[in-house]
């Protein structure tokens, strides 16, 4: 549940803090760190390539087993903890063998529960699987495209995916954005939703926090002059014509994808 802060300050008025009810550890294993470098929106020459980037808390890079490859061999999960560079929580695991490793935690995981990939695992929250092998209509995250390649899909906080029919060498999945699309039953998917559903619900309270994590102020492009921006301009609170990007490019309704992409023949239902 969210937090209500008592307003002492004009930043506590609005803020909505994320939960960290599930958090259960605060320091993580440094075997499994990684520095992460900032760029600041600069390309390898120095020039600026994306605006509003810099600054902010420095990171580390928690290396997520996306994988999960190690079949048979039953992890202990040691602890919940906090990602700075994603929504999810994630889940601290030991295996048997002594290995460590990192996993996106699923709603409902505790420390002291027990989690293993492998086709012959059970049916149960935080276990890897292939498709072929989950039954109909089970509620899934870390989805495969490419099988063998690890988890590109329903990773981020609260997000889940349903399979809904199986075909041929295909299943057909029912993704988060609303899209429905076919995947091979090879590719592998974890039982259960990302944890950290709450996260929709946070609320900064001030621009000082947006600064904290890197992201500086965005000028409107209207309120920029015409030599600036293509919507710029004008006398008074005019609106600059057909919205758009700074470089020209229509920013409400126009279609992005590319034409003839090797997935259309996948996608039964489109997004929304």
């Amino acid at each position: 549940m969210s937090k209500k802060i008592k307003p002492t300050t004009p930043g506590l008025r609005f803020r909505v803090p994320p939960s960290f009810d599930e958090i259960t550890s605060s320091s993580p294993e440094k075997s499994l760190l990684k520095t992460l470098k900032k760029s600041g929106g600069r390309n390898s020459k120095g020039k600026m390539t994306v605006r509003n980037i810099g600054g902010g808390h420095k990171k580390k890079i928690r290396l997520i087993d996306f994988k999960r490859i190690k079949d048979g061999i039953v992890a202990k999960v040691k602890s919940i903890e906090y990602d700075p560079t994603r929504s999810a929580n994630i889940a601290l695991i030991y295996y048997i063998d002594g290995e460590k490793s990192y996993i996106i935690a699923p709603s409902g995981l505790k420390v002291g529960d027990s989690v293993v990939s492998g086709n012959d695992s059970p049916i149960e929250i935080g276990n890897t699987l292939s498709l072929d092998l989950i039954p109909l209509g089970s509620i899934i995250h870390n989805l495969e495209i490419t099988p063998g390649k690890g988890a590109s899909m329903v990773r981020s906080a609260g997000s889940f995916a349903q399979i809904v029919a199986k075909e041929g060498k295909y299943a057909t999945v029912k993704l988060p954005s609303g899209e429905t699309r076919l995947i091979l039953l090879t590719c592998r998917a974890t039982i259960g939703s990302v944890s950290n559903s709450n996260h929709m619900n946070v609320r900064l309270g001030k621009a000082g926090r947006n600064r904290w994590l890197g992201r500086r102020p965005r000028v409107r492009g209207v309120a920029m002059n015409p030599v600036d921006h293509p919507m710029g301009g004008g006398e008074g609170k005019a609106s600059g014509g057909h919205p758009r990007s700074r470089t020209g490019l229509y920013s409400k309704g126009l279609k992005t994808r590319k034409k003839n992409k090797y997935s259309d023949r996948l996608i039964i239902k489109k997004r929304k």
